[in-house]
């Protein structure tokens, strides 16, 4: 009787031990569901990026619209017959950031 209480007693001891450190565990059960859950944030800023990429590209590919609208922005180009200006505030003009 004592024998069988032993080895009953060894026993859980041992299935304890996998289920809180082994592989499998409880412990490495709860890691993983916080790395899906952050990379699924990951995931959604990612696809939000691409869905931006993606309208820029499909405004790029539909005409000259866009194209015109990035050469305006980005390299400060303009049309032949438009004439540029350029206002710069002058120092005095700048607020005071006392």
């Amino acid at each position: 009787m004592r024998w069988l209480l032993l080895s009953l007693l060894v026993l859980l001891c041992a299935l304890q031990y996998r289920l809180w450190f082994a592989e499998g565990s409880l412990a490495e059960q709860h890691r993983l569901e916080l790395q899906v859950e952050e990379q699924t944030l990951i995931n959604s800023e990612l696809q939000a990026r691409n869905s931006v990429l993606d309208r820029e590209v499909l405004e790029l590919q539909s005409g000259n619209d866009g194209v015109e609208q990035r050469a305006r922005e980005q390299l400060g180009l303009i049309r032949e017959g438009e004439t540029f200006y350029q206002v710069v505030d002058s120092p005095d003009a700048a607020p005071d950031n006392k």
